[in-house]
């Protein structure tokens, strides 16, 4: 018998007198349990090391410490993903809410926690019971909406990005679909997540690399999510049933997302596996209701009844909606009159199950036995172990489709053959296990570049199983591993901050050809074609011709010369190869006009430009060119940057500032002992009177990692706090 399944009866064993303890002992008895056998030790940057006797009691230890740095987010994310939203934003999140119904309302949540097996169940139940105790210990602290957390609320936020695959479902097209005459009111990019107003890609790095490339013999891992600031905080959970995991976790939730134990690694990149389908319904309508076509048959179509409240001045409203649903998912839009139902991954105890399971694994065929659960449907996955071995998953979930038909097109849903025939099997999908050249690389790019010459087999998968072109760090990140030796973790830093940008040379290419044809030169552009022409193409602090390339690439996207549809990379051979000599020149003109009139001279310093700043703990911060700030010589990603820096504008600003990309970042090698370094930007605490709200702030500009206490001896030397929930001085 396998560890796994050995850990799974073991798991399952051990919780069956503890939940019948969650039945028979109340709340408080149940947090007094906690607390005893629940430790907290905050190292000298705040992250919290959490040990409990069991699993459940580090759950409520992680729950506790997350409320303890961020409360604010722990609840936004879940209004967010039980679908209350509206009721603390109006009317503009009624959508938003009714999207998150469509797929599961309270009843059903409640019913998948029911039929959970007992371990998960008892974590659920230790989850609610963290936040709830934190709650009741720091009345101070007034939720937004969310007095008392329950335990079938994980259920709704079973995988690690909030909102993830729903996300996908079209707000607009909801709305016009149930409420045509409200439609109106879905304001901006409203989307019912949490607004960055930026337009940086949201993507991901991971590195997998093996001995062979190591000064130590020992497989590495790099682990570079780029999601929104403060979106996760670093954390460490172990228990005396076998859990010792160190890494990210998204606000709320009871597992590591990205991350490491002692003896695996795992990293997850954005996924362009198709896991969502459109099918177009044919509807009819007779004596006995609402019916669709399918094949030979008239169905009927489901219906359900279900109420938004929302927030009105001062008080709360409801809004009515009948909504429905065939055997392909619910009703989300309409188009050539025929209604649309919108087919994804929802199977929440199973993907809770994987997500913490992941965290258990000691080596590559236990980590295959979890990945074999198929849930972790938004997501491909970059491994590394202990035992020397890398790997790469293209996808998790990966619905059976028919090849004669085109899935990025609502396809016809009243013709059976059109349905999933069931998922590929995990040996099925595209997989990379220890590739000759030793080193694996995703960078939201294409499968079938990420071991060079030793890649996935394009013709092999159908073409559903990727959609994704290369993109500038894939190139790049590609063009280093090609060459990396003696890798050491330091090493490994340098390599992941390569500050060469593939975009900006191929956008000054075609500048350069437009300055050499022109008659009619200034002093700026003089000025501005000697910085970039010396230029190496590699972002800093001191770069001049680092923010001129930024003003001209914005001037560009702002004039609407660049053709529609085209991705960044696309965008940039256009401008640098295709776009007229003439018009190059135009805009060249008008983004150095603009540059000096905000700030005095086009030798403007990348630095002065580019900033970090973070005032308070708000979860959409209102930028100040007056207020503090720092100078950050990284890029966005889209130009190829590997530590990719997404900024935006404030009310008013001159300057852009970060608000995505590197956020948690760490570098992972794994042996008899497991060493790692970690980043996270700005700081664990959302309290700006803590000193940890911006105590890392600093040496995220100047990517000056810190070493990752793992084991107790270590944690126990840098301890600058040490507590059980509750009883923190």
């Amino acid at each position: 018998m396998n560890r796994i399944a050995l850990l799974l009866i073991f798991l399952i064993c051990t919780s069956f007198t503890l939940s019948t303890d969650i039945k028979t002992l109340s709340e408080n008895e149940r947090w007094q349990q906690h607390v005893s056998n629940t430790e907290i030790i905050r190292d000298e940057y705040g992250v919290p090391h959490i040990y409990g006797k069991t699993d459940a009691n580090a759950v409520f230890g992680l729950l506790y410490a997350q409320c303890e740095d961020d409360f604010n987010r722990v609840e936004r994310n879940y209004i967010l993903a039980i679908g209350r939203l509206a009721e603390i934003e109006g009317e503009n999140a009624i959508y938003s809410d009714l999207r998150a119904k469509l797929y599961m309302t309270q009843k059903e949540a409640e019913a998948n926690f029911e039929k959970s097996p007992s371990w998960l169940k008892e974590l659920c139940v230790a989850f609610a019971d963290g936040i709830n105790y934190y709650l009741a210990k720091h009345p101070e602290v007034k939720p937004r909406l969310l007095t008392h957390f329950e335990p079938w609320m994980p259920m709704f936020f079973s995988e690690g990005s909030i909102g993830g695959d729903l996300e996908k479902v079209s707000l607009k097209k909801l709305a016009e679909f149930y409420d045509k005459t409200n439609a109106s009111i879905l304001g901006g990019n409203l989307n019912g997540s949490i607004l960055l107003k930026d337009t940086e890609p949201r993507g991901s790095n991971g590195f997998a690399i093996s001995g062979k490339l190591t000064q130590s013999g020992k497989a590495m891992l790099l682990i570079n999510p780029h999601t929104s600031f403060f979106f996760r905080g670093e954390v460490h959970m172990v228990s005396e049933q076998g859990l010792n995991a160190y890494g990210a976790v998204t606000w709320g939730q009871f597992f590591v997302y990205q991350g490491f134990n002692e003896k695996t690694g795992w990293m997850h990149t954005t996924s362009d596996v198709d896991i969502i389908d459109e099918f177009e319904e044919i509807i009819f309508k007779n004596k006995e209701g609402i019916r669709y076509k399918y094949g030979n048959e008239s169905r009927v179509m489901d219906s359900n009844k279900v109420s938004i409240k929302f927030k009105l001045g001062n008080t709360i409203k409801e809004k009515n909606f009948t909504t429905y649903r065939t055997h392909h998912g619910p009703i989300t839009y309409a188009a050539n009159n025929k209604w649309v139902a919108t087919a994804m991954m929802w199977n929440p105890v199973k993907a809770l199950e994987q997500s913490f399971l992941r965290t258990k694994n000691s080596n590559h065929r236990e980590f295959n036995k979890m990945m074999d659960i198929r849930t972790n449907s938004s997501n491909n996955t970059v491994y590394a172990d202990a035992d020397g071995n890398i790997a790469y998953y293209h996808g998790n979930f990966i619905p059976k489709r028919d090849i004669r038909f085109d899935y990025k097109k609502p396809v016809d849903g009243s013709n059976p053959d059109t349905d999933w025939k069931g998922m590929h099997e995990l040996k099925d999908n595209i997989f990379l296990l220890n590739p000759d050249n030793g080193w694996i690389q995703n960078c939201n790019s294409t499968p079938f570049t990420s071991a060079g010459k030793y890649s996935p087999k394009k013709e092999n998968y159908p073409n559903y199983m990727s959609y994704s072109p290369e993109n500038y760090r894939g190139i790049h990140a590609i063009s280093l591993l090609s060459k990396a030796k003696d890798l050491t973790l330091d090493k490994l830093i340098t390599l992941a901050y390569d500050p060469y940008l593939p975009g900006a040379e191929e956008l000054i290419k075609g500048l350069l050809k437009a300055f050499d044809s022109e008659q009619n030169v200034t002093a700026d552009l003089i000025t501005a074609f000697e910085l970039v022409r010396k230029w190496d193409f590699r972002t800093s602090k001191t770069s001049a011709a680092m923010t001129i390339s930024q003003y001209y690439l914005n001037s560009y996207t702002k004039s609407g010369k660049i053709p529609g549809g085209l991705n960044f990379t696309e965008k940039v051979n256009y401008i640098s190869s295709t776009s007229p000599i003439k018009e190059r020149l135009e805009i060249l003109k008008a983004s150095l006009e603009a540059l000096k009139n905000d700030f005095g001279s086009v030798n403007t310093a990348w630095g002065e430009f580019n900033r970090y700043q973070r005032i308070n703990g708000d979860i959409n911060q209102e930028f100040n060119d007056v207020a503090p700030s720092i100078p950050v010589g990284m890029a966005s990603g889209e130009w190829g940057a590997l530590a990719s820096f997404g900024t935006r504008f404030g009310k008013n600003t001159k300057r852009q500032y970060g608000t995505s990309g590197n956020s948690f970042v760490a570098v992972v090698e794994f042996g008899d002992k497991v060493k790692a370094k970690s980043m996270l930007a700005g700081g664990q605490s959302a309290d700006p009177q803590s000193a940890h709200f911006d105590d890392q702030m600093q040496r995220y500009a100047d990517q000056e990692f810190k070493t990752v206490a793992f084991y107790r001896e270590d944690v126990l030397k840098r301890a600058k706090s040490n507590y059980h929930p509750g009883e923190e001085k």
